[in-house]
């Protein structure tokens, strides 16, 4: 019975040295979800392009990048967090190219004028390149890969010295905008002159006034740590941006005006397949120079053989048609993608093909206003399909891609873009 008695009273001692109190067990319920909910922020912005430390994130974007015209481009960028302050930031980035022997630079900050709206006025200087006949949209959200392809393989870029001035608004959590105003400086790298009359430009300076509105109807958003995430990405997405030049305000040369428009559709099946859809439109009207058209997103080097253009496959790129081959002043893209369920061969094996069509129109009005540079026009139809199997190794795969319909060329090989793919996302 005694015996009995002491194991009772041991085990109640030895428990009660080991529990924890209540207390101790919230705190450390705490501490576990506190650290939790920081790898999830590491995490986040890590996918976003930031490695953070304690006053500010540095920029993944800027470490390094290849093309044909700087080679390698390596150099630090970065923006101050909400530990260094939550009403005021700071950002830039300084690189170099190593075969145009150039520094870039940007530097530029904004304060925040109100926190329910998230509303930040910015101010910016860049002294930098752009490929001519890119276009982008003011309001969208930061896009980091480790890899971007298509920067491989561009050869044509301005130089553009910017100064702008912008404010940031959420109309509501499904409805942004973003207003611009800027002048720059632009100089082309390659053979140009912008012909107006009997005048000819090969530089100048361009000022003008953007505002971009994106529209997301079906996302849900909720709270989280004072500020609002996206729970859950709806689509489609609209996206809207109008841009106007004025002339002869400090010191612009030209007077014109762009409007563009992009939707983006999402379709996911039961089947864990995907389907996606983009259309991008664009015109331009008035006294536009080529380095403000569009270029309809090409990806193919001019080289004899289909092995000699073996390169990386972009994102939403055409991959069989080539860097500079066509302007357009007015113009739209159709693009689908259907991502079939991918094959679990093995526990880390799981290939997926991707099923793509492409399709480009587009028009170009005095096309003659262009001196020194041979393009071609998209009137006809410019249409290419092909496939993609993702994942083969370490985010690696390969792309086939045909060039058919209005710009078949006489060449069969020429028609053809036979590709790796790099897609690999935290």
């Amino acid at each position: 019975m005694y015996k009995h008695f002491f194991v009772v009273i041991f085990l109640i001692v030895v428990t009660k040295c080991f529990a924890q109190k209540p207390n101790e067990l919230e705190k450390d319920s705490a501490q576990i979800k506190q650290d939790s909910i920081k790898k999830i922020e590491f995490i986040r912005k890590l996918g976003n392009g930031y490695l953070p430390f304690k006053y500010f994130n540095l920029d993944l974007r800027y470490l390094i990048k290849y093309n044909q015209y700087e080679g390698f481009r390596t150099g630090l960028g970065g923006i101050t967090n909400n530990k260094f302050s939550k009403k005021y930031r700071l950002n830039g980035y300084a690189v170099y190219g190593f075969k145009d022997e150039r520094y870039k630079f940007s530097i530029g900050g904004g304060f925040r004028i109100m926190e329910n709206t998230n509303t930040w006025i910015n101010l910016s200087y860049t002294d930098d390149l752009q490929e001519t006949g890119s276009s982008s949209f003011l309001t969208d959200k930061r896009f980091f890969t480790f890899f971007e392809p298509r920067l491989l393989n561009i050869d044509l870029f301005h130089r553009h010295i910017t100064k702008s001035i912008s404010v940031e608004h959420k109309i509501s959590n499904n409805l942004l905008s973003e207003t611009q105003l800027a002048t720059s400086k632009i100089n082309p790298t390659y053979n140009y002159n912008f012909v107006l009359g009997n005048e000819s430009f090969n530089t100048f300076d361009v000022s003008t006034a953007r505002i971009s509105v994106q529209w997301s109807p079906f996302s849900i958003y909720r709270y989280e740590k004072d500020y609002i995430v996206e729970e859950k990405n709806g689509y489609p997405k609209f996206t809207v941006q109008y841009t106007q030049g004025f002339k002869s305000i400090f010191g612009s040369d030209f007077n014109f005006s762009k409007l563009d428009f992009r939707t983006i559709y999402h379709l996911q099946h039961k089947n864990e397949s995907l389907t996606t859809l983009g259309l991008v439109a664009g015109i331009a009207g008035g006294e536009t120079p080529l380095t403000h058209l569009y270029h309809s997103y090409p990806n193919n080097i001019r080289k004899e053989t289909i092995l000699q253009r073996f390169s990386v496959a972009g994102l939403n790129s055409f991959e069989t048609m080539y860097f500079n081959e066509f302007f357009s002043d007015k113009f739209s893209t159709l693009q689908f993608k259907h991502f079939l369920k991918p094959f679990k061969i093995t526990e880390w094996f799981k290939p997926q093909l991707v099923l793509i069509s492409r399709h480009a129109v587009g028009t170009m009005s005095s096309i003659d206003r262009h001196q020194g540079i041979e393009f071609s026009t998209l009137e006809k139809l410019y249409s290419e399909s092909g496939f993609e199997i993702n994942k083969l190794f370490f985010g690696f795969g390969l792309s086939f891609a045909y060039r058919y319909g209005g710009y078949h060329l006489p060449n069969f090989e020429d028609n053809i873009a036979f590709k790796f793919t790099f897609n690999i996302s935290l």
